[in-house]
């Protein structure tokens, strides 16, 4: 595929030989059937010049793209004229801020909300903390306690209570022993007939009621050791293992108070920090509407140079809605400028990163700047190949090593890029060759014969071909080969 500056010299080049053609042309009347006049051209030993030339515009190397950071659509409601020369801190665009005010104001209640939540979160934490220790503190005294009550028991109160019970048994024992032997004093002096039937009685009721005192005191005693003792044991020590018991369950339900309330502490300062985040994002975004100028220079509108048919030509102005992300300003640094340009595929083998170059701007005839190739893509313009996939171009910048004040952002130019120069080489017209299952021929006269003749091609230019074999210095080969081969 030939590139616009290439199909100009086709033309050209076409034109020239269809003028020849006219001149040559019989005169009229005859068969215009006759096949057209053969034109020959001579083998030239001669200086020949490779170059490229492709067409480009100019940028700034130091441009400073100046890009809309703001998230969603907004509008601008002032900007800096175009071609102004501006200072760095010179405010360029405004931005319409009046939702992010309206939003940061709400935003702003709900921190303070949140605020309040996690201070009374903070506060719960302690509260529960301090009632977790109380109640910690109660169950532990419970089982204390608890424990020393059995302790008690076992040490102090039933060996007295069993001291006590016995000392009752020892005491109705005597009595009972001395209830009897009165009895038995009664009786033989009531055989003597010094005591009366009354007296005699009583001392027979005394000893009855001495008996059961003795009776119930052995009954007082094993009740005491087979039942209390082992009732009131069992008690003591259920007691003490329903203690642990709660003070195990206080500590476990201090625990989980504990981790719930500090759980609700971090969450409620993650929301906080989480809406703080939030405001400050805010007060970014607002710092956002206006947009000022990182550097010197001289602004350049971006719509002025996006050529791009997927980007509204809408020159940019007050008013206009504009896009996150979307380039609004191009703030080239006064100084240096590179020429931007893409190379076709075709000339890829012959460009390469340190060639020397002259560029010519459109607007200043007569005039050329030296330039060096700077950069070439790795992989072609994606905007070309989806247009026309066939179409691989290579974008391709070159440093302009001198500079004149007339120089300006989006000039258009043209790019002579000089690959190579040779002193003597043999070459000719770019058209006398075809080629024909990739080899390359062409038609040579000797003696009034054509014959086809293969040669070997070197580099080119838009005009002239190099050959490295095949012809000499002299030899004549037809400018216009027949069209039944495809021309190179």
């Amino acid at each position: 595929m030939m590139t616009p500056k290439n199909k100009k010299y086709g033309w050209l080049l076409a034109l020239i030989v269809l003028l020849l053609l006219m001149v040559v042309q019989k005169p009229a009347g005859e068969s215009a059937t006759q096949p057209p006049a053969v034109l020959l051209v001579a083998v030239e030993q001669a200086p020949l010049a490779i170059t490229v030339n492709v067409a480009g515009s100019l940028k700034a190397r130091d441009q400073v793209v100046i890009v809309n950071t703001l998230e969603g659509r907004t509008t601008i409601l002032s900007l800096v004229d175009e071609g102004t020369k501006v200072k760095k801190g010179d405010k360029l665009i405004e931005l319409d801020a009046s939702s992010l005010q309206d939003k940061l104001v709400d935003q702003q209640i709900i921190v303070q909300n949140s605020q309040a939540a996690f201070v009374q979160a903070r506060e719960n934490l302690e509260v529960t903390k301090n009632q977790s220790q109380s109640d910690v503190e109660d169950a532990r005294l419970a089982q204390q306690f608890a424990k020393d009550d059995l302790k008690k028991y076992r040490q102090g109160e039933f060996p007295n209570l069993k001291k006590e019970q016995q000392a009752k048994l020892a005491v109705s024992e005597e009595e009972l022993r001395r209830a009897e032997e009165k009895l038995s004093w009664s009786k033989v002096l009531f055989e003597e007939k010094f005591l009366s039937q009354t007296e005699l009685q009583a001392d027979e009721l005394a000893a009855q009621k001495a008996r059961i005192d003795l009776e119930l005191s052995e009954s007082n005693l094993a009740l005491l050791l087979e039942f209390t003792h082992v009732r009131s044991l069992t008690e003591l020590q259920a007691e003490v293992d329903k203690t642990r018991m709660a003070l195990e369950r206080m500590r476990r339900k201090a625990m989980a108070n504990d981790l719930q309330a500090e759980a609700q502490l971090k969450a409620r300062q993650a929301s906080l920090e989480r809406e703080t985040a939030k405001l400050e994002k805010v007060g970014d975004e607002i710092a956002k509407t206006i947009i000022v100028a990182p550097q010197d220079g001289v602004v350049v509108y971006a719509t002025s140079l996006q050529r791009n048919w997927r980007i509204s030509s809408e020159p940019l102005a007050a008013g206009q809605v504009v896009r996150e992300r979307q380039e609004l300003i191009y703030l080239p640094a006064s100084g240096s400028m590179v020429a931007e340009t893409q190379i076709h595929e075709s000339n890829l083998g012959k460009v390469a990163v340190g060639q020397q170059a002259q560029v010519y701007i459109d607007s200043m005839r007569g005039r050329s700047f030296k330039a060096q190739v700077k950069s070439i893509a790795v992989f072609p313009d994606a905007m070309n190949s989806w247009l026309n996939p066939d179409l691989k171009l290579y974008r391709t910048e070159l440093d302009l090593v001198e500079h004149a004040e007339g120089l300006r952002t989006g000039m258009n130019c043209r790019v002579e890029i000089q690959v190579k120069q040779f002193a003597q080489t043999l070459s000719i017209p770019i058209q006398a060759v075809v080629v024909d299952d990739g080899q390359s021929f062409v038609y040579r006269e000797r003696a009034g014969v054509f014959s086809r003749q293969r040669v070997e091609l070197g580099l080119n230019n838009e005009s002239r071909v190099q050959i490295l074999s095949g012809l000499q210095t002299g030899d004549q080969v037809q400018i216009n080969p027949p069209l039944t081969k495809t021309a190179l």
